[in-house]
C-alpha cells in the first residue's frame, strides 16, 4: 500500500496574535507534527535558542539564502528578514510525517503558490484591542514599533480570505482542539487517501 504523505499546515496572522502559543501547545500534545525552525535576522528575545526557536542569521547570510534558492519562502517585515529553509520541510513530508510552519502572512502566500496542496490557517485575536494588549504586554518592542504592526495587522487580516481555515485565539486550550480537528479531518480527505487504497479495489 502506498505511503501517505504528511501535511505542510501553514499557521499565521498578526504579530502578537499567540501564533507561537498557539503552535508550542500543539505539539505539546501532538508529539508527531514536526515544527519547522524558520530563519531570521532579528535580535534573539530572552529564552530564545538558535536552532530552536529560530535560526538567528546576518543580513549577509540570509542574503546568500535567497541568492542559493535555500527558502521555501521568505519576506522582509518591520526592518528584518524571516523565511523558511526548504530541505527539512521537503523530506518530513516525503516521510510521511506532518510539518507546522508557523510564520508571517506575507510568507505564508509565498508558501500558498509552491505549494498550494498545504493547509492554511489564520489564526485569529478576539479583537485587535486584544491584539494591542499581548503586543504591549510582551515588552519588547517600542510604541512607535507597536503601532506600525497594528497598521500591518489591519492589513493582514484583509487577506484571511486567501486561506482554508480561520481560528480564533481567543484561549490557547481551544484553539489547539480546533487545529487538532483540522489535521484529522484533512487526513481523511478522499483525494489524500485514494491512490494509497486504489489498489484495495484493482483486478488482480
Amino acid at each position: 500500500m502506498k505511503k501517505e504523505k504528511g501535511l505542510l499546515i501553514v499557521l499565521s496572522g498578526p504579530a502578537g496574535v499567540g501564533k507561537g502559543t498557539v503552535c508550542g501547545a500543539l505539539r505539546r500534545e501532538n508529539t508527531s507534527i514536526q515544527y519547522s525552525v524558520s530563519a531570521t535576522t532579528r535580535a534573539p528575545r530572552d529564552g530564545e535558542v538558535n536552532g530552536v526557536n529560530y535560526f538567528f542569521k546576518t543580513r549577509e547570510q540570509f542574503e546568500t539564502m535567497i541568492a542559493n534558492d535555500q527558502l521555501l519562502e521568505w519576506a522582509e517585515y518591520v526592518g528584518n528578514y524571516y523565511g523558511t529553509p526548504i530541505d527539512y520541510v521537503r523530506e518530513t513530508i516525503n516521510n510521511g510525517q506532518d510539518i507546522i510552519l508557523e510564520i508571517e502572512v506575507q510568507g505564508a502566500l509565498k508558501v500558498r503558490e509552491r505549494f498550494p496542496e498545504g493547509i492554511f490557517i489564520f489564526l485569529m485575536p478576539p479583537s485587535l484591542a486584544e491584539l494591542r494588549n499581548r503586543i504591549v504586554g510582551r515588552g519588547t518592542e517600542t510604541e512607535d514599533v507597536i503601532d506600525k504592526r497594528m497598521t500591518v495587522a489591519r492589513d493582514e487580516i484583509e487577506m484571511m480570505k486567501r486561506y482554508d481555515y480561520v481560528v480564533e485565539n481567543d484561549q490557547v486550550h481551544l484553539a489547539v482542539e480546533r487545529i487538532k480537528a483540522i489535521v484529522t479531518a484533512e487526513h481523511c480527505k478522499r483525494e489524500r487517501l485514494i491512490e494509497k487504497y486504489k489498489e484495495l479495489v484493482e483486478v488482480k
